[in-house]
């Protein structure tokens, strides 16, 4: 089995789990241990892995690391893990920082089990940096993101090619932060910059308040027109072939059941562009020729393996207040939703119906 197939193995069993995980040790145990094992270290020997390193800082004694990956009998990565429900950024990381003055490891990571922060000095030698430089997460797993972490991994650890690559990772996760927050909530040098970029006139107040809203659209509609060419590109290299004048079936992974198709039932543009959006989501957890489409009167669902027992998701926008159904857990749920782009805003729960299925 592949290395990120292993990783997405351990992510689709974790919803079943977590009810079940009610305390910290539980966390480490069902969780943080198997994920030490997918990176190639065996957890039951402890002169490759070590519970509760002794890390005494001063006059500080008995203070224990959770977790050390050792090498040649040094630690090499050192693991301080929260119970799965902690929110790591509001997790003071004094510990490991102490953790990581006193010993020779040059990376320590910050977990609850399902989100893992990576630490090392960039800034100053042998003192933990204040962020991180790569996060990873089982439950959003990307596969850019299972490259870096797979450098990580017994057979392919080397702490100088890491480190060469940890600044450029460190600057870069910044970098998207901030452009992420500019996209959402611009400043006000943001918006001058750009106003005084295209605008000819007095940058007034209310010139302010127009660009702010222009700006805010302009990113949008970059993001859009980049998923959209990326969706061209995938469906060009799947070969499926959509006739938007055609009544009948849709080609490809894309059908509509004969039996529960009536005269009135017509595929809209938009239902065939929310199909092509949700099979972009998953693109990361599935095949797109696994993702299909069935239309009938009352709804638009999409199925695993055009499967009717493994719906991912319905669409109902035959109205003015458009919904979607989600089957990710027991019980079938109804959300309303402004429009296409609010899909990308349930990417998880897509992801887990699917998650779901494939664990069964």
């Amino acid at each position: 089995m592949d290395f990120i197939d292993k990783v997405r193995e351990l992510s689709a069993r974790i919803p079943k789990q977590l009810d079940n995980i009610q305390t910290e040790e539980a966390t480490k145990h069902a969780i943080l241990m198997p994920f030490m094992a997918i990176l190639g270290y065996n957890v039951f020997d402890p002169t490759e892995v070590t519970p509760e390193l002794c890390a005494d800082v001063g006059i500080k004694k008995g203070e224990k690391v959770d977790y050390a990956i050792l090498r040649d009998g040094k630690p090499i990565i050192l693991f301080e893990c929260k119970h799965h429900s902690a929110e790591l950024g509001k997790v003071h990381a004094s510990q490991l920082y102490r953790y990581f003055t006193v010993t020779e490891a040059r990376f320590g990571v910050l977990t609850n089990g399902l989100v893992y922060w990576f630490y090392t000095d960039l800034e100053a030698p042998n003192k933990m940096d204040a962020k991180p430089f790569f996060e990873f997460n089982l439950l959003d797993i990307k596969e850019s993101a299972v490259e870096e972490l797979k450098k990580f991994s017994k057979s392919s650890f080397d702490l100088d090619f890491i480190l060469t690559t940890a600044s450029e990772l460190k600057y870069t996760r910044e970098i998207k932060r901030l452009l992420l927050e500019q996209m959402h909530e611009p400043t006000d040098d943001f918006v001058r910059f750009f106003a005084s970029k295209v605008y000819c006139g007095k940058v007034t107040q209310s010139v302010r308040e127009l660009f702010f809203q222009l700006t805010k659209q302009a990113f949008k509609q970059v993001i859009n027109d980049q998923i959209n060419e990326r969706l061209k590109s995938a469906l060009a290299t799947d070969n499926t072939i959509v006739d938007s004048t055609a009544s009948d079936a849709l080609s490809g992974a894309v059908s509509v059941n004969p039996s529960e198709t009536t005269s009135s039932t017509e595929t809209t543009e938009e239902e065939r562009e929310g199909y092509y959006i949700v099979r972009a989501i998953l693109r990361e957890v599935a095949l797109p020729k696994r993702i299909a489409m069935r239309d009938v009167q009352s709804y638009c669902g999409i199925l695993l393996d055009d499967n009717n027992r493994k719906p991912i998701c319905r669409f109902h926008f035959n109205s003015i207040q458009k919904y979607l159904t989600f089957f990710d857990t027991d019980k079938e749920e109804k959300v309303s939703i402004e429009g296409l782009d609010d899909l990308y805003k349930y990417a998880e729960r897509l992801k887990a119906a699917v998650a779901k299925y494939d664990a069964k």
